[in-house]
């Protein structure tokens, strides 16, 4: 399903980022941006007048854009090649439906930890509206199976408020569509985002099973597929934000299991700060003063971390940040209101200048990603930000009790 102007503005216009990416004040400029802003849906309102909780809302709204014409259906099923280009880099991949797969089954692996709120949150909002209303991104090693192919002309196209260009065109053809799943069926793939939504879709489809549905569209869910490679994602930190911590506090106690030191902001400004950062070393800031932490104690790293772990999951930063660092000097719950995220600088330093403290990190290599999800084994919740983000609202998938 997908809206059915043209028009690249409007496309702009009526797209978002990624749900967990919008914070209040954009939400508010999405929906002021355009009537039938895809936030409207992602991120719905209550309404006081009729009594109807958020997810019944989004329902409601997801009913008249249809019925208006707003968003519809293609004619023909097919998979779609989705480009992302910003300047010279450009990611492509192919969105989908995949068979839903526990992790313990090997096919699709998470690579996080989840939170209850959030992932109760995504199955409200899928078994209001039954709809995928963003696909979830996954990764795999290979090639891109539709890299070769001749698709024509683009059926949606836009440029987002962040520079990256998005377009997308359909692959119809039996054969091309038989190639791409054959291709495709041995692979193991990762998810890199979505972990509470494909949490939710296997909730979604317990309850039905246990309510004596059969198959059925809940059996399947919407997709990004990227294989990794020079066309492929890239990672991003996701830092750590405490609004709890006095800084002063912060670097006393994470002066007991690292070397910390003063560390005086470049002439370009922070981002080059956090930039030259490099695995197994932090930085500390309540947006004033910075400290860098570096050389932990190895016996406050055993201690942390224990021994019952990959190689590949013990060398993990964030598992460090998480469990010395937040856990057993800071002495933190690791829940919502204690840890919050920052998925880019500028954002993280504002949210710090309103007090706390804000930790820095280097990003998760894409390769120790998959190396640890293939081993069965979940990093701390937001360890990695895969970028860029396929635009949510450019490809919806909607589905009745048959199908």
């Amino acid at each position: 399903m997908r809206y059915t102007t043209p028009d690249r503005s409007a496309l702009a216009r009526l797209t978002s980022p990624a749900y967990d990416l919008v914070d209040a004040a954009s939400r508010t400029a999405l929906e002021r941006a355009d009537p039938y802003n895809v936030v409207r849906l992602i991120l719905p309102r209550a309404n006081a007048r009729t009594g109807d909780d958020a997810y019944a809302c989004a329902a409601h709204t997801l009913a008249e854009w249809r019925a208006e014409g707003v968003l519809a259906a293609d004619d023909t099923p097919a998979l779609y090649r989705y480009e992302m280009a910003d300047g010279a880099t450009v990611t492509r991949g192919i969105v989908a439906t995949v068979d839903l797969r526990l992790p313990a089954e090997g096919v699709i692996l998470p690579h996080e930890d989840t939170m209850e709120r959030p992932v109760a949150d995504r199955l409200h909002l899928l078994e209001a509206t039954r709809a995928n209303l963003e696909p979830i991104v996954l990764v795999y090693d290979g090639d891109d199976p539709a890299a070769d192919l001749d698709v024509g002309q683009p059926v949606a196209r836009l440029r987002a408020d962040d520079g990256v260009d998005h377009t997308v065109w359909p692959i119809t053809g039996d054969a091309e569509i038989s190639a791409i799943t054959a291709a495709l069926a041995p692979r193991t793939a990762v998810i890199a985002d979505g972990h509470h939504r494909y949490a939710s879709y296997l909730r979604h489809q317990h309850r039905r099973r246990a309510d004596g549905a059969g198959a059925g569209a809940w059996d399947r869910a919407l997709v990004y597929l990227v294989a990794l490679g020079s066309h492929g994602l890239r990672t991003q930190a996701i830092h750590r934000l405490l609004p709890t911590l006095d800084f002063p506090d912060a670097l006393h106690a994470a002066g007991r299991a690292f070397q910390v030191a003063p560390i005086a902001v470049p002439a370009e400004g922070p981002g080059a700060l956090v930039s030259g950062l490099r695995q197994g070393r932090f930085l500390l800031t309540d947006g004033r003063s910075w400290h860098l932490l570096h050389e932990p104690s190895a016996p406050a790293v055993r201690a942390a971390l224990g021994a019952a772990h990959s190689a590949d999951w013990l060398a993990l930063d964030v598992a460090l940040a998480h469990r010395l660092l937040i856990r057993d000097l800071w002495q933190l719950a690791d829940d919502e209101q204690s840890v919050r995220f920052g998925y880019d600088l500028d954002s993280t330093l504002a949210a710090v200048g309103r007090g706390g403290t804000a930790l820095l990190l280097a990003p998760t290599p894409a390769a120790s990603v998959l190396a640890v999800a293939r081993q069965g084994e979940r990093m701390p919740r937001k360890s990695t930000l895969f970028v860029p983000k396929p635009r949510t609202g450019l490809l919806l998938r909607c589905y009745t009790d048959e199908g």
